[in-house]
């Protein structure tokens, strides 16, 4: 489903106009690519989407949903992304899903820790507009780094800010508008404070997509092998960057499989992307897997006789991760409707095609935001917007600048609601910002101990 769509803006960095020129975009597409270039953050660009929606053609229609729910993520309204651009790739031929008499599921974390203590190259690959799929890069950081592991490569990274690693941090000149999301901010904090060397490594301006993978390739073996004889790499790429072979990137040769040409080593390539969560497909592959499995984490399926970790396709990767699901019913805050009838314990996304439910304006923040408890809870609500919506609530660490990459952020875009911002345990610059980027109001913040932080509203 819409897969020419999500692999040309997948490959590319979203809001580059030059770049989006190169994938074969119609001159429509290319024009909103510019328009949006123009305007002044993601706040702005969900609200010039959500007003030209209606009127755009289907295909142009197709890019601006992706380009919504990359805004979405990047705003801290993770469902509301997953939701609004159900992304389902293309199934391998004959694929045959496992049962779960023969395979059983097992911490992501623990099997690829144990599968890389052999291997000098490992990636790991995420979903642009999905943010749950970074969750697992976040996690793996310290596991490898006790491996041995001391280089962190992220496609979202530019190679124009070579103060990033003694700085510690990174600010919105340090990426693409990936790197706005704060999920993937504090992978680069987590990878500087564990010591890894960051490696910027995509490629810019106007170039093919196999152009672009050879030069992904390339920029990480100069980058790393041509320099250190001994380094072990960590890369967290964009879906099909990752195979080792041709397939989901049609006759493109990936990254994965160029880099694995340039040093000899065969990298150990993890899936998250194959099986995605939608919300709206209670048949498809991923809620199979799910109802089969019940992951509670992100978890990969081990066989019960040899061991074996399952791959759908073994060819291009190693493993597949499967992520447990997020929207529920119990995502649309407190009024559980469906057909007009209260519900309990419904999990099953799918229906909520079904009924009427709040809508996703009201929709609570995902539970994987706590990063297993290190992040507490800190209630907000619209009115700190001062009466000036679509607003957006950002938290960025005290003692660091306000063009940091922000902790945590969400926005609120209808009067009288509330949602959480996750944070960690410390001191923050609690800035409300209006649809054009102007501060509307700032507070420091402390977070402390277990316990839900509010806020004092703004009336």
């Amino acid at each position: 489903m819409w897969n020419r769509a999500v692999i040309a803006l997948c490959l590319i960095p979203l809001l580059a106009p030059c770049t989006a020129a190169a994938q074969s975009f119609d001159r429509a597409q290319i024009r909103l690519f510019k328009t949006l270039h123009r305007l002044p953050g993601a706040l702005a660009r969900y609200d010039y989407l959500q007003k030209a929606m209606p009127d755009l053609a289907k295909p142009d229609r197709i890019v601006a949903m992706q380009l919504l729910s990359s805004a979405e993520c990047e705003l801290g309204l993770y469902n509301q992304a997953i939701l609004g651009f159900p992304l389902k790739m293309t199934p391998p031929a004959e694929l045959v899903l496992p049962q779960a008499s023969q395979w059983r599921a097992a911490s992501a974390v623990d099997v690829i820790s144990r599968l890389a203590a052999d291997r000098r190259i490992v990636m790991i690959n995420e979903a642009h507009h999905d943010a749950h799929t970074r969750v697992l890069a976040l996690e793996l950081l310290p596991r490898l780094r006790a491996l041995g592991f001391d280089y962190f490569a992220a496609e979202a990274l530019v190679d124009t800010d070579p103060g990033l690693e003694k700085r510690g941090y990174p600010t919105a000149a340090s990426g693409t508008e990936y790197l706005q999301e704060p999920v993937y901010g504090e992978i680069v904090r987590e990878a500087i404070r564990l010591g890894f060397t960051v490696v910027p490594y995509d490629v810019e301006g106007h170039v093919s997509t196999q152009a672009r993978d050879i030069g992904q390739a390339e920029n990480l073996y100069r980058e790393v092998f041509a320099r250190d004889a001994h380094a072990r790499l960590f890369v967290l790429a964009g879906y099909a960057h990752i195979d080792k072979a041709k397939g989901r990137l049609g006759n493109v040769l990936p990254m994965a499989a160029q880099l694995q040409a340039l040093t000899g080593f065969d990298p150990l390539s993890i899936d998250q992307t194959q099986f995605l969560e939608t919300g709206k497909n209670h048949s498809g592959d991923y809620q199979q897997l799910i109802g089969r499995f019940r992951p509670k984490t992100a978890s990969v399926l081990v066989n019960r006789s040899d061991g074996k970790v399952w791959s759908a396709s073994p060819a291009l990767y190693d493993a597949n991760v499967i992520l447990p699901p997020t929207v529920t019913v119990r995502s649309f805050g407190n009024d559980r409707m469906l057909n007009g009838e209260a519900v309990k314990n419904v999990t099953d996304a799918s229906r909520m095609t079904l009924g009427s439910l709040t809508t996703m304006d009201w929709m609570q923040r995902p539970g994987w935001l706590s990063l297993e408890g290190a992040r507490r809870h800190v209630a907000i609500d619209s009115s700190l917007c001062r009466m000036r919506l679509p607003c957006v609530v950002e938290a960025t660490y005290a003692d660091e600048p306000a063009d940091a990459i922000a902790a945590d952020r969400y926005a609120f875009v209808r009067p009288d609601t509330a949602s959480d911002l996750y944070l960690r345990p410390g001191h923050y610059r609690l800035t409300v910002k209006g649809l054009g980027g102007k501060t509307l109001s700032q507070q420091t913040i402390t977070v402390t101990g277990p316990r839900t932080e509010s806020l004092p509203t703004s009336r």
